[in-house]
């Protein structure tokens, strides 16, 4: 897979979720280049090429990664951590979006860097519209760094 052209991440290991969350974006023309990955571990190695995709071409520059906190394996607050910490993607977006109200995740994603933290909206339609929100703003309005 051509890194240089994913414009965005999604890290989600709930199923109905993720198609819900990549049926909006679709709707709104904004999946074209979307990589779904569905456990912590996979998706630090396709971050950062290893594993699988040690093969992957290019340098990593999506325009967002959208990232649920309660992953298999690898938690997404673990995930934030090395993203922020690596010289190369430390400027990569990245949108928590989970079901996790707790204080302490909040802070958490904040202190090590998240650039929004949203908490899913339970109903279909909120959850629906709430998606194609963020994905307008951050893959269309937003001006992100070039890496």
């Amino acid at each position: 897979m051509d890194l240089l052209h994913v414009e965005l991440i999604l890290i989600e290991d709930n199923p109905f979720e993720a198609e819900l969350t990549i049926r909006s974006l679709k709707k709104h023309n904004l999946a074209n280049k979307l990589v779904h990955l569905d456990d912590g571990e996979e998706a630090l190695e396709f971050l950062f090429s290893k594993g699988k995709y040690a093969d992957n071409i290019g340098k990593l520059n999506p325009k967002v990664i959208l990232l649920d906190l309660k992953l298999p394996k690898v938690s997404g607050l673990e995930i934030l951590k090395a993203l922020k910490a690596d010289e190369h993607t430390k400027n990569i977006p990245v949108v928590v979006l989970t079901s996790s109200k707790e204080e302490s995740d909040v802070f958490e994603s904040y202190n090590l860097g998240v650039n929004s933290y949203i908490v899913k909206p339970v109903n279909f339609e909120s959850f629906s519209k709430a998606v194609a929100e963020i994905g307008l703003y951050w893959m269309l309005m937003n001006e992100p760094p070039v890496i």
